[in-house]
């Protein structure tokens, strides 16, 4: 059972959420992708990414690295919005191509279907702008020995989320 709207849990389950996002955005690999995360509760994450034709393959529409990239990334912040210590690896990430995407914005959304100590699993489907399913994929993920208090975005991002920035 979640807990109770004001208590001190919820607050420190949404700063952990903020400093997620700020890991996040911290992220060198982010650089290279118009996309941005939002934690939009326990156990869901939700990204939206901008396709672009300097995402395209020879034929002309977003290569499936793209794809990848937005599931594992929804599926892996939704599973980790579950651990506060550690940093989670993906170990195991399966995915279907329902069509192609050619331009404009996509969201990934993620959600932790199972587990909660050293290995988690999540779901993520990708949807366009009109709401229409594009990819869909399941990950695995376990807990790693890296802190996550030790990893310069998650700590800026919690600086950021108790200042009220």
């Amino acid at each position: 059972m979640p807990p109770e709207e004001g208590s001190g849990a919820v607050e420190g389950a949404r700063l952990h959420w903020r400093a997620l996002e700020g890991l996040y955005a911290s992220a060198p690999v982010n650089e290279m992708f118009r996309s941005q995360l939002e934690i939009t509760g326990e156990g869901r994450a939700r990204i939206r990414f901008d396709i672009t034709p300097d995402c395209y393959h020879a034929a002309g529409a977003a290569h499936g690295t793209i794809y990848f990239k937005m599931l594992d990334d929804a599926g892996f912040y939704a599973a980790n919005t579950l651990i506060t210590d550690r940093f989670l690896l993906t170990t195991h990430f399966s995915l279907q191509f329902l069509r192609p995407i050619r331009e404009g914005t996509v969201y990934a959304e993620g959600k932790w279907i199972s587990g909660k100590r050293r290995v988690l699993v999540a779901e993520s489907r990708l949807v366009d702008e009109e709401g229409e399913e594009i990819g869909r994929g399941t990950g695995t993920f376990m807990r790693s020995h890296i802190a996550l208090a030790g990893l310069p975005g998650y700590s800026e991002g919690l600086r950021r989320a108790v200042s009220g920035e």
